[in-house]
């Protein structure tokens, strides 16, 4: 019973709604299927014309955005010749966090296991001034490759 009730309650506000959305004082009525036009439209006309040409216009304001405090520049760290695990930890503990890592011989190998890996390049290189969300990528390559 209260769900008929919402439907109609929903029905009839959506009914109003859309009965509402003529517009006020168009000037047009329609009797018998005859349309005609009143002077009110014309009337209304005259009044918003002296209106606009007597308001003073506001004074245009700039939008203010909220500024953000700057980004807090992170030196990258040297890693060349760490095992991977440790450079990594070394990255994260300087707050740099977007890693990448890359096989060094090209092979495409995943680095699972970070501590059988050795580091033999970066990017950025090390002392770089960088954004905290800057990719880092990671050569590394196995200790057995050599």
């Amino acid at each position: 019973m209260a769900r008929i009730a919402r439907y109609t309650a929903g029905f009839l506000l959506t009914l109003a709604a859309l009965g509402a959305c003529g517009s006020p004082g168009s000037g047009t009525s329609t009797t018998s299927g005859t349309s005609t036009t009143s002077e009110t439209s014309e009337t209304s006309a005259a009044q918003q014309a002296s209106t606009a040409a007597t308001a003073v216009p506001a004074a245009p304001t700039a939008p203010t955005a909220p500024t953000a405090p700057a980004a807090k520049l992170i030196t990258v760290p040297d890693v060349s010749g760490m095992n991977h695990q440790d450079a990594q930890n070394a990255m994260q503990k300087a707050g740099l966090y977007n890693l990448r890592e890359v096989d060094g011989k090209g092979l495409g190998r995943a680095l699972i296991l970070d501590r059988n890996w050795v580091q033999t390049g970066q990017s950025p290189s090390a002392g770089t001034k960088v954004a905290p969300d800057t990719v880092i990528t990671l050569t590394a390559i196995k200790y057995t490759d050599n």
